[in-house]
């Protein structure tokens, strides 16, 4: 359980790469106005992982903001579940909340299952979810090969770029270098 303070920033990105099977549940639970929470994830699942994330965002009070992005790579038979749910309490007037989870999937046998969902008891504020489940995109794969780049790495160019959004939320210039290096390296491998 993570609670979040007045005027605090929680910073939180939860990954799952290649060979890791993982079951998290987060709960966050903002309580003080002027709070922030960027909650991000990434996942890399090419075999027979099972990934699922459960995540419980309550706002209490008025004036927050969160930010949730979760992108991943589904592929082999593996298995994905996003279950997030954001809650605004009556109280917590001009809040902001966004949720968001896309996912790529790169075999018939791959599954993701996504519910995003909202829970708003306030009138006053701005919040959006929403997903997504496709896969690569056909002409961008195409101009790509049209340019002289071979088709496998046209694929690999696709999803580094999907997953970058993520990748783009650390703050740490070398903490981002690594885990951008990482992620190539899953990609790479797929």
């Amino acid at each position: 359980m993570y609670t979040v303070k007045a005027n605090e920033t929680l910073d939180l990105l939860l990954t799952a790469f290649p060979g890791e099977s993982k079951d998290e549940t987060i709960d966050i639970d903002i309580v003080g106005e002027g709070a922030r929470v960027n909650l991000s994830g990434l996942y890399i699942c090419p075999s027979d992982e099972q990934v699922r994330y459960t995540v419980r965002l309550h706002h209490r009070v008025p004036g927050c903001v969160s930010y949730q992005l979760f992108k991943g790579i589904v592929a082999g038979t593996a298995k994905v579940r996003f279950d997030g749910r954001i809650v605004v309490a009556p109280d917590a007037q001009k809040t902001e909340a966004y949720q968001e989870n896309h996912n790529l999937l790169l075999s018939e046998t791959a599954v993701v299952d996504t519910l995003p969902q909202l829970e708003i008891y306030a009138d006053d504020v701005k919040c959006s979810h929403g997903a997504t489940v496709g896969r690569l995109n056909e002409d961008e794969q195409f101009y790509m090969r049209s340019r002289g780049i071979p088709e496998a790495e046209a694929r690999i160019l696709q999803m580094l770029s999907f997953l970058s959004p993520v990748i783009d939320k650390v703050a740490d210039p070398q903490e981002k270098e690594a885990l951008r290096a990482r992620v190539e390296s899953a990609v790479r491998g797929l």
